[in-house]
């Protein structure tokens, strides 16, 4: 099973990223699936979810209305598309597996699930 992130880097303030999670080793297709994120000093926060099909998407309220979520399964790839950030959306960004209770109730998925390497986001000008 991987999971491997990629599209973070610096950006300014305003600005825009778009950050894809390939998958592979599974089926991909059947999970759920979120995007968490960790800022230096503190611990995981869950940002979004989507369910198995693309039908159903969460967020987080600090990133309702400026970050999208959404899925190619038959990619294997999952997105978070993310404007106007700001400089308290630097994090290290995870992709996971999920389901239908930690996305509904808007939690970090535990390490009994799959968890890609990570990729950096900054914001900065």
């Amino acid at each position: 099973v991987q999971l491997v992130e990629s599209g973070g880097g610096l950006v300014q303030p305003g600005g825009s990223l778009r950050l894809s999670c390939a998958a592979s080793g599974f089926t991909f297709g059947s999970y759920d699936m979120s995007w968490v994120r960790q800022a230096p000093g503190k611990g995981p926060e869950w940002v979004s979810s989507i369910n198995s099909g693309g039908g159903s998407t969460y967020y987080a309220d600090s990133v309702k209305g400026r970050f999208t979520i959404s899925r190619d399964n038959a990619k294997n790839t999952l997105y978070l598309q993310m404007n106007s950030l700001k400089p308290e959306d630097t994090a290290v960004y995870y992709c996971a597996t999920a389901d239908h209770y930690l996305a509904t109730m808007k939690r970090v998925p535990t390490n009994e699930y799959y968890w890609g390497q990570g990729t950096q986001v900054t914001v900065s000008s």
